[in-house]
């Protein structure tokens, strides 16, 4: 049975109001601008599966309590406050099928505006007067900037080995949905075994989410992903299916692939790298990786008894690897 996203928020509609309400009162100010900018983030803004999730691993443990809205609010906060941050650097005009705020704001806002919500995540954190949520925090936002990084160095080489692959997108993508599940956690339970559970549960989901973003690049469309297809070539990123596909491939191969990369590639170009990762089992190496770690995630739901809870999370799961945005 696919799952829809609705779907998967009906059950904790209650809660992602408390949850909305949060996030509007801790991003408002008494500047025009940024009141502006913030209207349009929260009009615009993306699936909300984090602050979902920050909630599901509540329930899931315990009860929500205002820490959890709190937690979810900052944890959607420091992921928006990346992608605006993302998009000056990548001078990226679209974002989730908008047009990007540096695209209407101009670069110099963008930044700011990114700089305010990391800030405001910060005293949203410092709010729930736990320390603990805040060293988490912090240590997401480490390894955000950590992966972002090692992938903009190995886009320089052109050169990225497997694991060095899942050690980024762990950083840049699992750190932060971990962070969202043990944070959902921390806000209902003070048992500690739980929260070390969901963590292992996002971030296993985490790295399936990613390999999915990765794969929504060779076969997605531009007017569903709201963002060209093949994007990950023009950004000479390398990602699982073609690093796989060079394992299985000569070096001339190897050489001319790069070489269009290297130039800087075009739609005919991208035809041919996606046809060339086919050829050499990359796509079908790369399903295969993501079905094993949302299974990892779903392993960590056994140690709970079942309930309409645990479910919805194993439906989460199912719709993370299986979304086609």
């Amino acid at each position: 049975m696919k799952i829809s996203l609705n779907d998967l928020k009906k059950p904790f509609q209650k809660e992602l109001i408390e949850y909305e309400n949060t996030f509007k009162a801790l991003l408002s100010s008494n500047v025009k601008l940024i009141d502006t900018i913030v209207k349009y983030v929260v009009k615009n803004k993306g699936k909300g599966l984090r602050p979902l999730l920050v909630i599901m691993a509540a329930k899931l443990v315990g009860e929500p309590t205002s820490e959890t809205y709190q937690a979810a609010a900052v944890v959607e906060m420091l992921h928006t406050a990346s992608l605006v941050h993302d998009d000056v650097v990548d001078n990226a005009n679209v974002r989730r099928g908008f047009p990007s705020i540096n695209a209407l704001w101009k670069n110099k806002a963008a930044v700011l505006m990114g700089d305010y919500m990391l800030s405001k995540c910060l005293i949203g954190a410092a709010g729930t007067g736990n320390i603990r949520v805040m060293q988490i925090l912090a240590d997401a936002s480490k390894r955000l900037s950590k992966g972002e990084l090692s992938q903009i160095e190995k886009s320089r080489k052109l050169s990225i080995s497997e694991t060095e692959y899942f050690e980024i997108i762990s950083d840049k993508t699992a750190a932060l949905i971990g962070s969202a599940a043990e944070l959902g956690a921390l806000s209902a339970t003070k048992n500690i075994d739980d929260h070390e559970r969901m963590k292992a549960f996002g971030e296993n989901l985490g790295i399936a989410f990613q390999i999915k973003d990765d794969l929504l690049d060779y076969f997605g469309h531009q007017s569903i992903l709201g963002k060209p297809v093949g994007n990950d070539f023009k950004d000479k990123k390398i990602t699982l299916p073609l690093i796989h596909a060079f394992k299985n491939s000569t070096e001339d191969e190897i050489r001319r692939i790069k070489r269009a990369l290297k130039k800087g590639v075009n739609s005919a170009d991208v035809k041919k790298i996606i046809r060339f990762v086919e050829d050499h089992g990359g796509i079908e190496y790369a399903q295969k990786k993501k079905e094993e770690y949302a299974q990892k995630a779903k392993d960590v739901l056994e140690e709970y008894p079942d309930s309409e809870v645990k479910q919805a999370m194993r439906n989460f799961v199912d719709y993370t690897v299986h979304r086609m945005k």
